[in-house]
C-alpha cells in the first residue's frame, strides 16, 4: 500500500515549507518556500556555514562598506533560493522584509532588486515567487509587480477579504495559514480540539478555494502553516499544500489512502456570492474579522523579529 504523502500528491502539488536542503531532497516537492523564520534557522545550522560565510564575504565586497547589512541580507535570501532551485523542479518563494508590509513602493523596489539578483545568477523570474504580506499595500505591490511579469506569493493570509483582494489583483498565489487560524480559535474558544472538517483553518481555505473556482479566479491557493496531518488531508485537492518536514515525514511513514476533498465541481455548486472590494471595503471587511486582524498583525511582528535576529547574526559575521 502506498503512503499518505504519495496519495496526497495525486490530488495537490506539494511544497516543502523549509530552507533545509536535505529535507527538500528527501521529500521531492515540486516547489519550496522560505520565510525569515526558516532562513534564520537554516543560516545558523553548521552544515550551511560555508554558504553563509561566502555570501557575507561577497556582500562586503559588493557593498564596498556601504549598505553592507542590507546587501548581505538580500544576497543570503537569494543564495538559499538558488540552492533550493537546484533541487526543486519548479519555483521557490523568497520573502520581502516584513517591515515593508505597509509600504507599496518600497516592497516593489525590494522585489525588483531580489529578482535582479536571481536573474544575474542565471535564473529566470518565472521560477521565483516574491512573498509579500497580505496587507492592502502588499496586494497593490503584487499587482504592480505583475506588470513586470514578477509573480508573487501573498502570505500571512487569514481573512476572506484578503483572499478576494488578492484574486481581484490577479495575484499568482496565496498562502492562507491554516494552523495559525486554528491556534487563535483554540485560545479564543477554550476548545482544545476540532474535528478536521470543522477545523476553522480548514473551513477558511475551503471557502477561499470554492470562491476562486466558482468565479474563475486564476490565483493559486496554497494551504500553509499546518498543525496536524488531519488538516492537510481534509484539504486534499487544494491547488498546492506547503508542508513542514516533520509532517511530510509523518505522512511518508503512514500507509493509507487519501480521498480528494476539494474539487472545482463541488465549488461550482457552492452558495457563495461574488463580491468586489475597494480599499475602504477591504479594510472594513478585514477589520470585522478579529482573528484575521490579530493574526496578520502578529505574523508581521514575528517575521520582523526573526529578520532582526538574522541581522544580528549577519552583523557579527560582517565584522
Amino acid at each position: 500500500m502506498s503512503n499518505t504523502l504519495d496519495q496526497l500528491k495525486q490530488h495537490s502539488l506539494i511544497v516543502a515549507d523549509t530552507g533545509d536542503f536535505a529535507s527538500i531532497r528527501k521529500y521531492q516537492p515540486r516547489d519550496a518556500t522560505t520565510n525569515p523564520s526558516l532562513l534564520l534557522k537554516a543560516a545558523t545550522m553548521p552544515e550551511y556555514a560555508d554558504l553563509v560565510n561566502k555570501t557575507i564575504a561577497d556582500a562586503k565586497q559588493e557593498s564596498g562598506g556601504g549598505h553592507a547589512l542590507e546587501t548581505a541580507m538580500d544576497k543570503l535570501a537569494v543564495a538559499f533560493g538558488i540552492e533550493i532551485l537546484k533541487i526543486v523542479p519548479h519555483r521557490v518563494s523568497t520573502e520581502v522584509d516584513a517591515r515593508l508590509s505597509f509600504d507599496t513602493t518600497a516592497s516593489v523596489a525590494k522585489a525588483r532588486s531580489l529578482i535582479a539578483r536571481y536573474e544575474k545568477a542565471g535564473l529566470p523570474r518565472e521560477r521565483i515567487l516574491i512573498k509579500l504580506a497580505s496587507t492592502w499595500e502588499g496586494v497593490r505591490a503584487a499587482a504592480e509587480l505583475k506588470q513586470d511579469k514578477i509573480n508573487c506569493n501573498l502570505t500571512l493570509l487569514f481573512s476572506f477579504a484578503q483572499a478576494v483582494a488578492c484574486a481581484e489583483a490577479g495575484v499568482q498565489l496565496i498562502s492562507p495559514f491554516v494552523g495559525r487560524i486554528l491556534d487563535w480559535w483554540k485560545k479564543s474558544s477554550g476548545k482544545s480540539d476540532y474535528a478536521a472538517a470543522e477545523d476553522p483553518g480548514v473551513v477558511s481555505v475551503t471557502k477561499i478555494y470554492n470562491y476562486y473556482k466558482k468565479f474563475g479566479h486564476a490565483t493559486e491557493v496554497m494551504g500553509a502553516s499546518f498543525r496536524n496531518v488531519g488538516e492537510i488531508t481534509e484539504l486534499a485537492g487544494c491547488d498546492l499544500l506547503t508542508i513542514s518536514p516533520a509532517l511530510l515525514e509523518e505522512m511518508q511513514k503512514t500507509p493509507g489512502t487519501v480521498a480528494r476533498k476539494l474539487t472545482p465541481e463541488a465549488a461550482a455548486k457552492s452558495d457563495l456570492k461574488k463580491i468586489s472590494l475597494d480599499e475602504k471595503s477591504f479594510r472594513w471587511l478585514h477589520n470585522e474579522d478579529q482573528m484575521a486582524t490579530e493574526k496578520l498583525s502578529e505574523g508581521i511582528r514575528l517575521f520582523a523579529a526573526d529578520t532582526l535576529k538574522l541581522e544580528k547574526v549577519v552583523v557579527e559575521k560582517l565584522k
